[in-house]
């Protein structure tokens, strides 16, 4: 009987070792000895991978958070090459054994030394070299087909070294946040389309006057302020096409034009106006910013 062979066999059929060594050896004090042996070192396997898993965790966890404690060294421990440039992406919505089943479906393609997966702020976030763009599509590709309904994922921008890393994912956070308090449609934002919004916030008191001078008066609506504003997002992202606009919002062509007549004569600012259109997108996406007007 050729072992060799029927070893190589039973391997491809999936046949526990332990069933082997039951068959090949039929001593019974012999076939003890063997098993615990096959046992302790089966049990030292499972405890070097979980503490490998449990370090690499905790090293993306200090990576995320900016601690800098010994990170470079840690970084080659695990093939990494922290002086390049990465990009991280995050998804919300994050439920369940999701990061796991991720994670490996990431690793299982790109490698554990090019991808890094961990749970940071509520967040499940992708941690690849910007050069990998492939590994960011494969991530939003799994957050898609198995996140439940709601979710939304936000890309940094490429960053080189681990603080790069850092502002990588407090940017693709950030995108999110945007995301969401301005009731963007899209479910993957990246921070590099969403530049003027942070430039928008870093003088909040001008923007404030800009929204009070320019959209107060729509409060005088029958209805309140928020259809209208409504209007306009809808008239800028058609591209100052009524009849899109009015798909958009499920109402009729003539209910777009009444509304926008109705706003140039409350504000005195047409969006058909190339200057006074700049003018008004620009206090919509600051009301959106600032979540005016104040509810309630």
């Amino acid at each position: 009987m050729d072992l060799k062979a029927a070893g190589r066999q039973a391997a491809e059929d999936g046949v526990p070792l332990r069933e082997i060594v039951a068959a090949a050896i039929p001593d019974d004090a012999v076939r003890k000895r063997v098993l615990a042996l096959i046992e302790g070192y089966e049990a030292a396997q499972l405890d070097a991978l979980r503490a490998e898993h449990e370090a690499r965790h905790e090293f993306v966890a200090d990576l995320l958070q900016g601690r800098a404690e010994r990170l470079a060294e840690r970084a080659e421990h695990f093939g990494l090459r922290l002086a390049e440039s990465y990009t991280v992406a995050v998804a919300s919505g994050v439920t369940g054994d999701l990061p796991r089943i991720i994670e490996e479906a990431l690793t299982a393609r790109f490698g554990s030394h090019n991808v890094l997966v961990a749970v940071r702020d509520g967040l499940l976030a992708c941690v690849a070299p910007a050069t990998l763009t492939a590994a960011l599509g494969e991530f939003t590709y799994h957050v898609r087909t198995r996140f439940p309904e709601g979710w939304r994922v936000g890309v940094g921008r490429p960053h080189r070294g681990p603080g790069g890393v850092v502002t990588s994912f407090r940017e693709a956070a950030n995108a999110l946040e945007l995301a969401d308090r301005l009731g963007l449609r899209p479910a993957v934002v990246k921070a590099a389309d969403l530049l003027v919004f942070p430039v928008l916030l870093r003088d909040r008191e001008a923007i404030e006057d800009l929204v009070t001078t320019v959209l107060s008066p729509l409060l005088q609506a029958r209805g309140g302020a928020e259809p209208l504003l409504e209007t306009l997002e809808a008239i800028f992202a058609a591209q100052g096409n009524q009849a899109a606009a009015a798909r958009r919002l499920g109402i009729s062509t003539r209910a777009v034009t009444y509304r926008l007549e109705r706003i140039r004569r409350l504000t005195g600012f047409a969006p058909d106006d190339p200057t006074q259109r700049f003018t008004l997108e620009t206090a919509v996406l600051g009301a959106r910013l600032l979540d005016w007007p104040p509810r309630g």
